[in-house]
C-alpha cells in the first residue's frame, strides 16, 4: 500500500477489501503520526501551540460577543457556536433577535450534530466552522448539481420508483435542504452520520446522493403506498432511525458501483 493510500482517513484499504463503513484505526494513527498532514502543521512541535492558539483565539470571540451582549451564558451553546462563526466572517446580525437566514438554520443543524460527536467545546467549534466553510466553499457549485444527480442514479436504479415521485409531483418536493444542504444532520444519527460526513470532509459530496438514493430504495414500499407530494416529504423527513447503518453501507456500495473507488470524487 502506498503512503498516499495509508494517509486516506478512513476511506480507502478496507473498502478495497470489500469491507464497507469499518472503523480504520491503523489508517487513523498513521494519519495522526504522520509529521506532514495538510490539516494542522507540518510538524508534531507545532500542535500543541497552534491548539492554544485557536482556544486563545475561541476565548477572545467569545468575550468579544459577551461584551456587546450577544451572547448570555444562558444562550444555547449551539446558537453561541453560530454568533462567533457570525461574528469571525462579518456576517454578525445587529440584534440576536433578527429573524435566522436559511443558511444558519444549516449551521445550527450541522452544529447540533457535531455537539453529539465531540464534548470539548473549543474543537467543536473548530470542526463546526471548517465543516461549513468546506461546504461554503469547496462545495458551493456541486451542492446545487446535486438533486439533478439523485434523480439521474435513482432512474438507474429504480426507474419505476421515480415514476411515482413524478406522477406525485414529489420529486421537487423532497427534502433536498436536509439531504444536502445539512448533509443528512438531524435526519440520520450519529453514528450513521460520520460515516457519510468522513466521505464528505475526504473530497467528496456525492457520498451525499448515493444516501438519499438509498433511502428511496430501503423504503420503497413505504413510498409507493404514499399518493401525496406531502405524505411522502413527511416520511422521508422522519425515516426510521434502525435503517440507518444498513442505508450508509448500501449507499456506499452504489457509490463504487457507479464512481467506482473514488476517493477524491466530488
Amino acid at each position: 500500500m502506498t503512503e498516499d493510500s495509508q494517509r486516506n482517513f478512513r476511506s480507502v484499504y478496507y473498502e478495497k477489501v470489500g469491507f464497507r463503513g469499518v472503523e480504520e484505526k491503523k489508517s487513523l494513527e498513521i494519519l495522526l503520526k504522520d509529521d506532514r498532514l495538510g490539516i494542522l502543521p507540518p510538524h508534531h512541535e507545532s500542535h500543541a501551540q497552534v491548539m492554544l492558539y485557536r482556544k486563545e483565539q475561541y476565548c477572545d470571540v467569545l468575550h468579544a460577543l459577551k461584551v456587546v451582549r450577544c451572547v448570555t451564558e444562558a444562550t444555547p451553546q449551539v446558537e453561541v457556536y453560530l454568533r462567533m462563526y457570525q461574528l469571525e466572517s462579518g456576517k454578525l446580525p445587529r440584534s440576536p433577535s433578527f429573524p435566522l437566514e436559511p443558511e444558519d438554520e444549516v449551521f445550527l443543524a450541522i452544529a447540533k450534530a457535531v455537539e453529539e460527536m465531540v464534548e470539548d467545546s473549543v474543537d467543536c467549534y473548530w470542526i463546526i466552522r471548517c465543516f461549513v466553510n468546506q461546504l461554503n466553499n469547496k462545495y458551493r457549485e456541486s451542492l446545487p448539481q446535486l438533486p439533478k444527480a439523485f434523480e439521474q442514479y435513482l432512474n438507474l436504479e429504480d426507474g419505476r420508483l421515480l415514476s411515482h415521485l413524478k406522477t406525485c409531483s414529489a420529486l421537487s418536493k423532497l427534502p433536498y435542504d436536509l439531504w444536502f444542504k445539512r448533509c443528512f444532520a438531524g435526519c440520520l444519527p450519529e453514528s450513521s452520520l460520520q460515516r457519510v460526513w468522513d466521505k464528505v470532509v475526504s473530497g467528496s459530496c456525492k457520498i451525499l446522493v448515493f444516501v438519499a438514493v438509498e433511502i428511496l430504495l430501503t423504503f420503497k414500499i413505504k413510498v409507493m403506498a404514499l399518493n401525496s407530494a406531502e405524505k411522502i416529504t413527511k416520511f422521508l423527513e422522519n425515516i426510521p432511525q434502525d435503517s440507518s447503518d444498513a442505508i450508509v453501507s448500501k449507499a456506499i456500495d452504489l457509490w463504487h458501483k457507479h464512481c467506482g473507488t473514488p476517493v477524491h470524487s466530488a
